[in-house]
Order: C-alpha cells, then structure tokens, then sequence
C-alpha cells in the first residue's frame, strides 16, 4: 500500500530531526554540517528546508522534542513521590538532574538559548510552565501554598529549575553543583508554604 504525502513528510521529519539531535550532540550546533546531517538522514538540503526552513528552524524542533521529553521523565518521576507536593519539589529536582546529560546541555542548555533566544518564549517551555501553573492553582486549593498568582509563582519555579540547569551545563564540576542547585531549589520552593499555626 502506497504512503500518504503527509505520510512521507513526517517520516523525513522524524529522519530529519534524528540525525540534527546526532550531530548537535557530538559537534555542537555551529560546527553541525547542513550537508552531512542530511546526508545521514538520506535526503537533501532542500528536504530539510521544505520542512524547517532553515537549520535554526531544525534546532528548535530538536530542543522542543529533547525538552518535551524531559519533561515527560519529570512528571513520570513527580507521580512516583507521595503527594502534590512532593511531586513539585521531585519535579524540579529531576529537571535539574537532567542537566548533567551531555545530551541535554549541549543543545537544550548552551545552544538552544544561544541560537533560540530566551526559553521562556519556546513552545516547550509554555507546556511544562502550564503544567506547573496547574500544580500550583491546586496546592494554592489544597491549602498547602501561599495564596500568590499562580502563574507569577509556577514561572518563579521554572525559572529557578531552568536556571539551576544551566548553571550545572556551564560548570566546570557538574557533580559537585547538582546537589547544592537541588538544595536551593527545594529551600526556595519551601518558602512557599503556607505557614500553619
């Protein structure tokens, strides 16, 4: 049976961003060859601009797909802890982790800023800061949470989790921060609990 068009596109897409994820890994956006990505990939340049445009547009398809699937591993790993709360602070403790995956810091961390600008605007992000948000609103209900702005205080922890990335990316002792950023974060997000009497 013959395949779709749409079919074959994102069959090309799929090939596309794997051998874009491959060689952003091993050399860095900059120094990743348009010619021999595509090669990889089996197809041509004019494939890869058919469907991103260019290779910054290839870049953001490649972190969005790293970044939703982070994302995915930290709520598996939020659902696994004992409560709505635990689930946040475990969360944010394993998007930070994540950070010491080669994989993850070289495109999601160094280039994806570098090249994509601010994280906060990329699409992937909105989702997990959406996602967050809905946490917070329901331990905002619960009593667990300050009564604040759900969506100031869900983009405060995102921040503080993307920030504590980042700064375990550029170390040059990644090991030695993760504990230290994982630490903070949790003393940070603590401050947010309603204080009982």
């Amino acid at each position: 049976m013959a395949r779709t068009r749409s079919e074959t596109m994102q069959e090309n897409r799929g090939k596309l961003i794997a051998a874009a994820r491959k060689a952003f890994a091993e050399k860095g956006y900059t120094a990743a060859s348009m010619d021999e990505l595509t090669a990889d990939a089996g197809l041509t340049r004019g494939a890869l601009y058919h469907n991103f445009g260019d290779k910054r547009g290839l870049l953001a398809a490649v972190v969005d797909q790293i970044d939703m699937e982070m994302a995915a591993r930290a709520k598996e790993i939020g659902a696994r802890a004992g409560n709505v709360w635990q689930g946040l602070l475990a969360e944010g403790a394993a998007y930070i982790e994540m950070a010491l995956n080669p994989e993850v810091q070289r495109i999601v961390l160094l280039d994806g800023p570098a090249v994509l600008g601010d994280p906060s605007q990329w699409p992937s992000q909105n989702t997990c800061l959406q996602v967050t948000k809905s946490t917070v609103e329901r331990l905002i209900a619960q009593g667990i949470l300050k009564p604040l702005d759900a969506e100031a205080t869900a983009r405060l922890l995102s921040g503080a989790a993307f920030n504590a990335a980042l700064w375990i990316a550029a170390s040059e002792d990644s090991q030695g921060v993760l504990p230290k950023a994982v630490e903070a974060f949790h003393a940070l997000a603590a401050g947010l609990l309603l204080q009982r009497l």
